[in-house]
């Protein structure tokens, strides 16, 4: 890591470099120990450079986004991370479209559809993540997905180049993309949306928020779900009907509220969750015969 930060320092002195960076700071978990080095590329200009002097170098970069689905190990992370700011997280009209850039959170990219009258994204109202990652994992909630709403996507390829593709081209499914299995970088996505009634649409989103509330344990740090959908089956019901509700590992806890999350009730550590990981999916599985598998991915 010390020559990739020589390299980058001398290339984009401008660019923000942090070394041993914890990573607690940047996951919707609150956990998770020091990344080697973290790049935090202001424009489109230090990102490619960011990733050729990786990739150079041999060194595969790690693209993190807000960090809402995501658990770094205890012990940190030894490799090299990017983070996108500052040009990336503006929100602007384009040929009658919407583009937003990838560190936009979504609950900010709703809200301000509201005012301008857009209709088509009040189910991502209230996911914990950025434009970004959004796209990445074909976020959605409520019956609604990106790929439902997304025109293009623009990002550097494995090459570190910048590359639009239009929606048919990135190979959406439940929870994946070609982003998810390629190493590419968002940089922007542009959306295809309806006009609609302000009223209705924030009207919507309360609902919406007002049902995450209710079921979601919003009062403690957590990743989201903890499971992807087993087929034919939910995985938070699965996990009631085996009585794991509560149960807990140090500071990690099968949420009383909403069995598909695990929370940090406090101190949980990487260590924690992936204990009660193991003995939720042993569970279920003796009980029920299904296989549980992790949504949330694990860094170290």
């Amino acid at each position: 890591m010390e020559r990739l930060e020589k390299l980058l320092r001398e290339r984009c002195p401008e660019m923000e470099l942090r070394v041993n960076e914890p990573m607690s700071r940047h996951t919707t978990f609150r956990i998770g120990g020091p990344a080697a080095l973290m790049a935090l590329p202001k424009t489109a200009g230090e990102a490619k450079a960011a990733v050729k002097t990786a990739r150079e170098l041999g060194i595969e970069p790690f693209f993190l986004g807000n960090g809402s689905n995501l658990l770094v190990a205890d012990e940190g992370y030894p490799g090299f991370i990017i983070k996108l700011t500052w040009d990336f997280d503006g929100i602007r009209e384009v040929n009658r479209g919407l583009e937003a850039g990838s560190a936009v959170l979504l609950s900010r990219l709703s809200n301000a559809l509201v005012g301008r009258g857009l209709t088509g994204l009040e189910f991502a109202g209230g996911i914990p993540g950025s434009v970004g990652g959004a796209v990445t994992m074909n976020a959605g909630a409520y019956g609604g997905e990106m790929a439902q709403v997304l025109e293009s996507v623009t990002f550097l390829d494995e090459a570190g180049e910048v590359c639009t593709l239009p929606v048919s081209e990135c190979g959406f499914g439940y929870r994946k993309s070609i982003f998810s299995q390629r190493k590419c970088l968002i940089l922007r996505a542009r959306f295809r949306l309806e006009q609609g009634d302000g009223y209705a649409i924030k009207a919507r989103m309360d609902e919406l928020a007002a049902k995450r509330r209710e079921k979601q344990p919003l009062e403690y740090p957590s990743a989201g779900s903890m499971f992807k959908r087993p087929p034919g089956h939910f995985a938070a019901a699965l996990i009631d009907q085996c009585g794991l509700k509560g149960l807990a590992v140090g500071g990690a806890q099968v949420s009383e509220k909403h069995a598909g999350f695990v929370v940090n009730r406090g101190g949980a550590t990487c260590a924690d969750v992936l204990e009660l990981v193991r003995r939720v999916k042993e569970e279920v599985l003796r009980h029920t015969g299904v296989e549980l598998e992790m949504e949330v991915k694990v860094l170290r």
